[in-house]
């Protein structure tokens, strides 16, 4: 009677195996060198898929052989995959992708197999997935000039296309598409920015902030929870976009739970009878359930905060100073309108149609945020039905 089976050989031996296989002994003398029969190494070759090719180190950042052994090993003594993930200095994240993507057909993950399967997919040079299908490039670039962004277009072609998996690209792979000039779009602005790094944010305000000399200012600190916790629409975060040379503004308003965004034009300056003004308008044309509260940043553009709240309903609350992610919402909307709105130019010359649309096409794009729904479809619901979440 055989004393080991081929399949119950001792880790380290099948481990000596592949080494030698992989860096081009045949397989018998690999056999041989571990003392095991050429029957028994040709199991594992077997097993393994029949992938021969010379194992060379790469980056850190990859699974190694070993790292598969310690998944499989720890698969096998029913140890949970956080715990294996954490034993190999890898996040569980990497370990499940490893395990769905390099398992056997059977569902079996074997180690050797798994390996020889990574290095399989890893080889290169491939052809680039919009390279070689021209249709899925009209789709994505017609996306792209309606301004939608690489992740919402990668979740949308999934829902659309279930089952069309050569069209499940990740968003990384549309950004690199536009860079290389694979996909070309009508509007040479298809990225929300051009920008390769980031750029320090702020308007020059003083470290103690631009009100300090209103006292009537109410801080954020005062605001009632129910705002920070998004349970109730009407909360809105608002702020200025400016432009060339400080003489232009745009007013932008985004409501909190629904994510919808209400641009306000400032028109001959903005000084703060002027924003006051244009705000008091805006937010008198919302329904009396949606003007609840608003959180603005310190700028001297507020200076009429009592009057606006007074003649619209709208309780202002202040940010702390330089604490733009106490506004993080309206501030992430910033930067999606400079690709409308780039900085550097005069704002005056886009009319109230221009940013009625501008406004409109923001808020029908889906939002991962919103389940993939647009802050439009939930913003029609609130306005047609009564809130019932009044507290």
């Amino acid at each position: 009677m055989v004393r080991w089976a081929w399949n119950k050989s001792q880790a380290g031996v099948k481990r000596r195996y592949f080494e030698l296989v992989r860096q081009g002994l045949s397989g018998s003398t690999a056999s041989e060198e571990v003392g095991v029969s050429f029957s028994c190494g040709s199991l594992w070759f077997i097993d393994a898929g029949s992938v021969k090719f010379i194992d060379t180190p790469i980056s850190e950042r990859y699974l190694t052989q070993d790292d598969r052994i310690e998944i499989a090993d720890g698969l096998d003594a029913g140890e949970s995959v956080k715990l294996i993930a954490a034993r190999i200095g890898k996040s569980f994240q990497s370990v499940y992708r490893e395990i769905a993507r390099n398992k056997k057909p059977d569902g079996r993950y074997q180690p050797w197999y798994a390996h020889g399967q990574a290095h399989v997919a890893r080889r290169r040079p491939k052809p680039h997935r919009f390279s070689s299908d021209p249709e899925l490039r009209t789709v994505v670039a017609a996306k792209l000039g309606k301004r939608w962004s690489p992740q919402q277009i990668s979740r949308w072609l999934r829902r659309r296309w279930p089952g069309r998996l050569g069209w499940h690209v990740c968003a990384e792979t549309i950004y690199e598409a536009v860079y290389r000039g694979l996909i070309v779009v009508t509007d040479q602005e298809a990225l929300r920015t051009g920008r390769k790094y980031r750029h320090k944010r702020g308007r020059g305000r003083n470290r103690e902030g631009a009100m300090k000399q209103s006292t009537n200012m109410r801080s954020i600190h005062d605001r009632p929870a129910i705002v920070e916790e998004r349970l109730q629409a009407g909360h809105w975060e608002g702020d200025l976009i400016i432009g060339a040379g400080q003489r232009s503004a745009i007013a932008t308003l985004v409501e909190r739970k629904s994510r919808s965004t209400l641009l306000v034009p400032i028109r001959g300056g903005r000084s703060a009878q002027i924003v006051g003004d244009a705000l008091i308008d805006a937010l008198e044309s919302l329904p009396p359930r949606l003007r609840r509260t608003l959180t603005w940043d310190q700028g001297n553009e507020m200076f009429h905060h009592e009057r606006i709240e007074r003649d619209s309903g709208v309780k202002i609350y202040f940010a702390d100073p330089h604490s733009p992610w106490q506004r993080g919402t309206n501030e992430n909307t910033n930067g999606l309108l400079r690709q409308y709105f780039p900085k550097g130019i005069d704002l005056d010359q886009f009319t109230d149609q221009r940013l009625r649309e501008v406004s409109e096409e923001l808020n029908n794009r889906p939002r991962l945020i919103l389940g993939d729904r647009s802050p439009a479809q939930l913003m029609r619901r609130w306005i047609r039905q009564p809130i019932r979440n009044d507290r």
